[in-house]
């Protein structure tokens, strides 16, 4: 795989991440502004659209390079930290706790499982056994 498109292909799944995570931040913080929906109750739906969220941009990614899903989805899902990690710690000068870095390794191998299934649904190359 050539790298322009490796990296074309990478890109578009972290602007997928983050154009879901901006959305789902916004739809949720609506909903705790204006109903009496408190954090804690809604923790658990916010993990799982954060996965379905990265999950999503691995099989975008995939689906955009055409091969070697493990590595463009992996390279996704690490770029993605990367970039929490530099907001983090740029912005709020800290660094993952130990909760926050099981997720993002987690981010990274729900990606990669994305972009393999990117590539083999949409590149329409699906490999029999």
């Amino acid at each position: 795989m050539e790298a322009k498109k490796f990296g074309v292909s990478v890109l578009y799944g972290v602007i997928a991440i983050l154009l879901l995570a901006v959305i789902s931040s916004l739809i949720f913080s609506l909903i705790l502004h204006f109903t009496d929906t408190q954090e804690k109750s809604i923790r658990l739906l916010v993990t799982i659209i954060s996965f379905f969220s990265v999950f999503a941009g691995g099989f975008i990614c995939g689906g955009k390079g055409k091969q070697k899903g493990w590595l463009i989805g992996g390279s996704t899902g690490l770029l993605y930290s990367i970039i929490i990690l530099m907001y983090q710690y740029l912005g709020h000068s800290s660094f993952f706790s130990m909760e926050q870095l099981i997720y993002h390794i987690c981010y990274i191998l729900t990606a990669m499982m994305g972009g393999v299934l990117g590539v083999n649904i949409l590149s329409g190359h699906a490999h029999s056994s």
